[in-house]
């Protein structure tokens, strides 16, 4: 009986051996796809790089009321580091620098966040807020309403939603911000005017 046994795992031992491995390709392409973006977010980041390296002048051009106005201001965005996965552009209003706009690939998501500094650099209370990207978007739009840290940092009732917004022959680039569903801010970028 005991030789038995010993044939019979070596039995085991040998076919275990000669057994094909796990198809690590097929786990491969299965995390690849799930990290990739979507075509449509995928031409959309690629339409932001392709404003690497220059400013663009801009503009109020609708604040609603009872809001604060800004069109008294000279808002410049600044496209400067541009990535596959990831796309910075300062956006500065007169001689106020503290805000950053970050598009973000995260396990094939596109993240849209908000980085506001004081002049030392060093991160305001209220900072990294946005969200993902919905599945509505195009080469030249994409919505991202809040995310989850967001709602909780702003104690957010307003169901925020920010837009961007390009045209397709890429001359004006819109940055809106909504409350349940209607523009209460919205800036303007003259693509065909790089400073």
């Amino acid at each position: 009986m005991t030789k038995n046994f010993f044939v019979l795992l070596i039995s085991l031992l040998v076919i275990s051996a000669c057994a094909p491995a796990p198809d690590r390709a097929e786990e491969r392409a299965e995390e690849a796809e799930r990290t990739e973006l979507t075509p449509e977010k995928r031409a959309f980041m690629d339409n932001l790089i392709s404003l690497c390296g220059n400013s663009y002048p801009g503009e109020e051009t609708y604040m609603a009321e009872g809001r604060e106005s800004w069109a008294h201001m000279d808002f410049v965005m600044h496209v400067i580091v541009c990535e596959e996965d990831r796309v910075h552009i300062p956006f500065h209003l007169d001689d106020d620098e503290s805000r950053t706009w970050l598009f973000l690939v995260e396990n094939g998501r596109l993240r849209f966040r908000h980085d506001h500094r004081y002049p030392d650099g060093t991160p305001e209370e209220r900072t990294l807020y946005g969200g993902y990207a919905d599945s509505t978007g195009t080469a030249f739009s994409q919505h991202f309403p809040a995310d989850e840290y967001t709602i909780e940092l702003l104690e957010d009732t307003l169901n925020r939603q920010w837009n961007i917004v390009m045209d397709q022959d890429m001359t004006n680039f819109s940055y809106q911000l909504q409350y349940h569903g209607e523009i209460v801010f919205q800036a303007d970028f003259d693509l065909t005017s790089p400073l």
